[in-house]
């Protein structure tokens, strides 16, 4: 990892502008779109069968989130990946609650047959879901502490040829070569619904600004985690989860590639 690559991508993100086309969950999608803005891409929310082709087409980058799947909505990230694949722009997935349902587990593995997915973030549950582990999803909340964090990025990593976010307690991103470990972050980020969602969205975000997408997944992991740490610690006496989210949004609107070098937390292994 070079970390002043990784930070030039805070400023490389606000002048590209990068169109981060969308196909999410109902419970966090404004806010997958106000935090693509905040850190200075694009969204659109476009998940109609009869139109993600075309809009894949103007995007520089495509998310895919299954936190509300239904029929129809797998059906046009199926057409949405494809064609995200021919036009060689990244696919970042977000399996949420994949181990919750044997539905879930199905849909994830058919969208990981038909569509060649460049990015994965999840949660280590998740991911150990995902590689066929028996770790246990109660929603979309990791329940199995146990798992070895770093070996399960990189055998996810290996197995699916494309880069593994696992977020946590310490965050960890990996090629299936290298490992980067994050250690950024404040227990509120799971007091409020979507940061996980939102995160995937600032990954989307700087993958599309660069073909580097081992540090555009450090870049919107870490930028999440180390905004959550400076919100939390910003906050007035007496300020709550409400205020706390507020804040997030705020943090993550200011951060810049000098505050990011300043105050991440970042080890390689």
């Amino acid at each position: 990892m070079n970390k002043k690559v990784v930070g030039e991508l805070f400023s490389l993100v606000r002048c590209r502008n990068p169109l981060v086309h969308h196909i999410t969950n109902t419970v966090t999608i404004n806010d997958c779109a106000n935090v693509t803005l905040a850190i200075g891409a694009s969204p659109v929310m476009a998940t109609s069968v009869e139109e993600v082709e075309e809009m894949v087409q103007l995007a520089n980058a495509l998310v895919l989130n299954i936190g509300t799947i239904q029929a129809e909505t797998f059906s046009a990230m199926i057409l949405a990946g494809k064609a995200a694949n021919e036009k060689g722009i990244p696919v970042i997935f977000d399996p949420v609650g994949v181990g919750a349902t044997s539905y879930r587990k199905k849909i994830a593995g058919e969208l990981l047959e038909k569509v060649r997915v460049t990015i994965i973030r999840g949660n280590a549950s998740e991911i150990d879901s995902l590689v066929g582990g028996k770790g246990k999803t109660r929603g979309v909340d990791a329940e199995d502490k146990s798992f070895d964090v770093t070996q399960l990025a990189t055998k996810a990593a290996n197995l699916f040829s494309c880069v593994v976010v696992v977020s946590g307690k310490v965050d960890v991103v990996s090629n299936g070569k290298e490992i980067v470990q994050i250690e950024n972050g404040d227990t509120w980020l799971t007091k409020v619904t979507g940061t996980g969602c939102m995160t995937t969205s600032l990954i989307g975000s700087f993958a599309g600004t660069t073909d580097d997408y081992f540090s555009a997944s450090i870049a919107g992991m870490s930028a999440m985690s180390l905004a959550g740490e400076r919100a939390k610690k910003n906050l007035s006496e007496g300020a709550g989860i409400g205020q706390f989210k507020v804040k997030l949004m705020d943090e993550i609107f200011h951060l810049d590639e000098y505050i990011w070098g300043k105050e991440v937390s970042i080890v390689e292994s």
